[in-house]
């Protein structure tokens, strides 16, 4: 590693490795830095069908088609008692390319990007962790310490630095700028298996969100390539992951719960093991500053629900990289510079934030909204496919808190 760079990148993941071939590849001087050994393992395996812009722009959707992926053409909803929704096609809302997207192993997907980075100029280096990030008195970003895979440090000068660290948001922990949302303090046990039933047809890529009986958890339901198919719990944590034993039986316990999934998983066979992880849905107060920026985890998580976190982070890395291109152009690379796709973007990500709490709220169905509303079958399918950031994005919301009130009050008086 050099002494000085024009940007420094913390994380491989998609936010970071997207933001460093974005800069480099724009001639500017830049530094990756990723804590783990590449490939490594990484779940979030399902792309919303809007991922499929910015891998374009990366130049990588060739590649991602020849990866031999599970294809994914469709979402769909299980109920706890097992009565499955009609599957959403994306390609009967939108025709264009996008409207197939794919079901990832993480490890190669995020490999593919880190080395995307380096093909465009970027140096990068795996097995590193970033130590600290300096600040001079005035809070303007100044450099990193550095320990490489040897175990030599380096302290480095840049004159950006771009936070891609995921949840463990270096910056914003440094900086106290992290809220975790109270109401969506989730977590995830999850693990693989062969054989599991799939969807017939064009449906047999879907990503399927089944509710159990209780409605206390839902399981995802992603197939992958190679007949393997990811299988996970979600609920809140505290009942999930205390005071019920070990994650393995409270596994088999929500299962048992679930007859949708129970009935795809009669012939199919666990591989590997159990695994475990918090899934606290947060944002930050500040999201850029001088001479440094958010992207990806790092800059806030929703929920692992609709699939939005490698598109969010893939058009977030894309932004920043943007506006940190035009900010050496201008010689601005001040907060309000580095930061001026925050507003824009998060606007179109709380659509999607609305729409998990709708999924959290009891009371709410989304069979039973499609039924109230079915004029917006094509915006419930918008937030399905990622594509938020328009004006009409968020038009059916009205209606779908009217819903929701509706059903609560149903519910009281019942």
């Amino acid at each position: 590693m050099k002494s000085s760079y024009d940007v420094v990148v913390i994380g491989g993941g998609p936010g970071g490795s997207s933001a460093a071939a974005t800069v480099a590849g724009a001639g500017l001087d830049t530094l990756l830095v990723e804590r783990e050994a590449m490939p490594r393992f990484h779940i979030g395996e399902s792309l919303m069908p809007e991922t499929y812009w910015p891998l374009k722009r990366l130049g990588l959707t060739d590649r991602i088609q020849q990866a031999g992926w599970q294809a994914k053409q469709s979402v769909q909803f299980v109920s706890g008692n097992g009565r499955e929704s009609e599957p959403f096609f994306f390609r009967d809302h939108d025709t264009r390319e996008c409207s197939t997207t794919w079901q990832v192993e993480r490890s190669e997907f995020d490999k593919m990007l880190f080395d995307r980075a380096a093909e465009l100029g970027a140096e990068c280096h795996d097995q590193s962790r970033v130590l600290d990030v300096h600040f001079d008195s005035d809070g303007k970003a100044t450099g990193v310490s550095v320990r490489d895979r040897d175990g030599k440090q380096h302290d480095i000068s840049c004159r950006v630095v771009v936070d891609g660290s995921g949840q463990q948001s270096f910056i914003a922990n440094k900086l106290g700028v992290k809220e975790v949302n109270p109401n969506l303090k989730k977590a995830a046990i999850w693990t693989y298996f062969s054989g599991a039933v799939r969807g017939e047809g064009d449906n047999d890529g879907a990503t399927i969100i089944m509710h159990t009986e209780s409605r206390n958890s839902w399981f995802w339901f992603i197939p992958l390539s190679r007949g393997i198919t990811s299988i996970g719990c979600v609920a809140d944590n505290d009942y999930l992951l205390k005071g019920r034993g070990k994650p393995e039986q409270v596994y088999q316990d929500e299962l048992m719960q679930c007859p949708g999934l129970t009935r795809r998983l009669e012939n199919a066979t666990q591989l590997g093991e159990i695994r475990t992880a918090k899934e606290f849905s947060y944002s930050t107060t500040q999201s850029a500053g001088d001479g440094w920026t958010l992207v990806g985890d790092a800059f806030g998580f929703i929920d692992p629900v609709y699939s939005s976190g490698v598109y969010f982070a893939l058009e977030m890395g894309i932004r920043a990289g943007d506006a940190i291109i035009e900010g050496f152009q201008i010689d601005d690379l001040s907060g309000q510079q580095l930061g001026k796709w925050n507003e824009s973007y998060a606007k179109g990500a709380n659509w999607v934030r609305k729409l998990v709490q709708a999924f959290y709220t009891s009371e709410f169905s989304i069979g039973r909204f499609m039924k109230e509303h079915p004029e917006h079958r094509g915006n419930v399918t918008d937030l399905l496919i990622g594509r938020v950031f328009h004006e009409d994005a968020g038009n059916m919301f009205d209606d779908l808190d009217a819903s929701i009130e509706r059903a609560k009050m149903t519910a009281m008086n019942s």
